[in-house]
């Protein structure tokens, strides 16, 4: 497989995962569990459409962050973070949309108790779309020796500090929208096709 596509560099990254372990060791918290995709990705560079099936990113003590989702994902996986083959972890097919099993039963009983992280205190994002009810239950029941805590917006936190590099991309970002709305406002007029105009927002975006 070619090599990752990386929109930051290892530096970075390394410098976004210092930040997260200092937050997580003021909340005294040992695994950090991020379902968020947004947080996901700040966190290992991970860019996917996947998040309609349980994926996260695990953060312990030391050592790179694990990404744990649907095994046809992997590669996307291998494609878009920093991450070792090792530390990109999928769970069979037939954990999907499954009333029997959940594919946090297999993170649990395989990840956090191969890694050590199926004690002390795991953070998740209690307050977040991509966790829920089923995969709360799932993960407390098969690590009773560990205690759960809120670590909602732990990560969201973190990310309102921008890095020099996400300033640029900001005003890259903020260059190409004006140059589209400038587009819309010389194109408008009665009459005009709307698929026309929009072909040319994109034309002018990309």
């Amino acid at each position: 497989m070619s090599d990752p596509i990386l929109h930051f560099g290892l530096a970075e990254y390394a410098t976004r995962l210092a930040g997260a372990r200092a937050a997580m060791a003021a909340q005294s918290i040992d695994t950090l569990i991020v379902h968020d995709p947004s947080n996901m990705s700040w966190l290992t560079g991970y860019d996917g459409w996947s998040f309609y099936t349980p994926q996260c990113v695990i953060v312990g003590a030391t050592g790179d962050p694990v990404w744990f989702g649907r095994g046809m994902d992997v590669n996307g996986a291998k494609r878009t973070t920093y991450l070792s083959d090792d530390d990109i972890i999928g769970y069979p097919d037939h954990y999907v949309m499954s009333t029997e099993r959940h594919a946090m039963d297999y993170l649990a009983t395989t990840t956090l108790s191969d890694r050590g992280w199926a004690t002390g205190r795991i953070g998740v994002e209690f307050d977040n779309y991509y966790y829920s009810a089923r995969a709360h239950a799932r993960l407390v029941e098969h690590v009773p020796n560990a205690a759960i805590v809120d670590a909602t917006s732990l990560v969201n936190w973190l990310r309102l500090v921008k890095s020099p590099r996400e300033i640029d991309y900001m005003r890259i970002a903020g260059t190409i929208v004006t140059q589209m709305h400038q587009r819309i406002l010389e194109l408008m007029e009665p009459g005009i096709r709307k698929n026309d105009l929009v072909a040319e927002i994109y034309h002018t975006g990309i």
